[in-house]
């Protein structure tokens, strides 16, 4: 199988919208997309995104931004990463994680950030493996405006 991992375009955000549907619907949270291609062209200067492309379809995602802690510093905040239910095992997932981990690294951040379902075990698995520390006692606080 041959995967390319490259920057998203903006002729992708179609594709990777159905993909966001699909990955809220896999954590069973369909509700909470708002978001839509539209807003995604909108932003796409702040819209950072990884696909894993296997014959001109979009078989992943990782989406990302650049955020500063006032404890550590610059970092990147891994947004999403998702790996269609078909393509998981083949390491794709952490050719993705690698190219946020690069693009971090190369923009002298400290430290790369995200949030995993206590409930997804696979993947908490899948990030113990990759060396990263597991904080169960934040709470994530949302305020929509």
């Amino acid at each position: 199988m041959e995967v390319t991992i490259r920057k998203a375009e903006p002729k992708d955000f179609e594709e990777i919208y159905m993909l966001i549907k699909t990955f809220s619907a896999f954590i069973q949270t369909p509700e909470k997309v708002t978001i839509k291609p539209a807003q995604m062209l909108q932003d796409k200067d702040c819209f950072n995104c990884f696909i894993a492309v296997e014959h001109e379809k979009i078989v992943a995602f990782a989406t990302w931004f650049f955020a500063y802690y006032s404890w550590t510093g610059k970092a990147v905040y891994l947004d999403d990463l998702y790996v269609m239910e078909k393509y998981r095992g083949l390491g794709i997932g952490s050719k993705l994680l690698d190219k946020v981990i690069e693009t971090a690294k190369n923009a002298n951040c400290k430290k790369l950030r995200w949030q995993v379902s206590n409930w997804n075990k696979k993947a908490i698995e899948f990030y113990k493996k990759r060396g990263a520390v597991i904080n169960t006692v934040e709470i994530n606080c949302d305020l929509e405006l």
